[in-house]
């Protein structure tokens, strides 16, 4: 398999070996935050997924940077109801507790009638319209971009640009919808709070709420809030698919400098 096409983690047994396609961008031997939420989104849908409910939240406390060592995934039950599903699912990177899920699984039925205000649909252009910067633009072929405006790392706004999944989360496993979005739901935390001096807050967690799932692989996201005081700052962004809005991210984060890369 060529490093273009390497997947974030292959399956060894009961553990899940991290890859260097999964590298983030803090600490050159530690993983990217977003393939910590995408692989516990994985283990809460592998586990205990239902086509009958929808992981309509799913939050993620990012409280230790793991390194490269196996990652064992454990989850649990915490409510197994009618109409409500809630799962934990825990994080453990060479024996030590680094992340932790909460998701919450909701069944799907008819909506409530009557009209209910909504904010507008986005009217962003379709992602196969918008020349591509290059062709897999995200921490160097992470992910694929078509950004829209207010560009990553500027002060201006509105921000918003479509992304798209360009490698499997586990070798081997298509992706499906939910980790689509699950992978994506980390780019709120640098969209929201980078500026014109760069990124400078790491996030410590990411909430993720969708009231259906992404239909197609470009997932929009567009910037709605961002907030700092005293080294802790909030972001906010609303989700979307091609054929609207599909959810939101928040997160939280703290002041934080990079490290340079060897």
């Amino acid at each position: 398999m060529t490093e273009q096409n390497e997947p974030f983690f292959r399956r060894e047994g009961a553990l899940y070996q991290p890859l260097p396609s999964g590298r983030g961008p803090w600490n050159p031997q530690s993983l990217h935050g977003r393939v910590i939420v995408g692989l516990l989104a994985y283990a809460v849908e592998s586990e205990h997924g239902d086509d009958a409910f929808l992981p309509a939240r799913l939050t993620v406390d990012m409280y230790k940077l793991p390194g490269f060592d196996p990652v064992e995934l454990k989850t649990t039950i915490v409510r197994a109801g009618n109409r409500i599903k809630v799962i934990d699912a825990e994080f453990i990177s060479g024996g030590v507790s680094m992340g932790r899920a909460t998701c919450q699984l909701l069944r799907r039925a008819e909506n409530s009638p009557g009209k209910v205000w909504t904010p507008p649909n986005w009217d962003a252009p379709h992602p196969d319209k918008i020349e591509p910067p290059e062709p897999r633009a995200g921490m160097g072929g992470m992910w694929a971009m078509r950004p829209i405006s207010g560009g990553f790392g500027t002060a201006t706004g509105p921000k918003r640009t479509w992304m798209k999944e360009v490698r499997e989360l586990v070798g081997g496993k298509p992706l499906t919808p939910f980790q689509r979005a699950a992978l994506a739901a980390d780019f709120a935390s640098p969209f929201a709070n980078a500026g014109e001096q760069g990124l400078g807050y790491i996030n410590s967690d990411v909430t993720l709420y969708l009231h259906r799932l992404p239909k197609q692989e470009w997932i929009g996201v567009e910037v709605t809030d961002h907030g700092a005081t005293d080294g802790v700052a909030v972001g906010t962004t609303r989700f979307y698919d091609v054929e609207g809005p599909i959810g939101s991210v928040t997160c939280c984060a703290l002041a934080q400098q990079m490290r340079q890369r060897s």
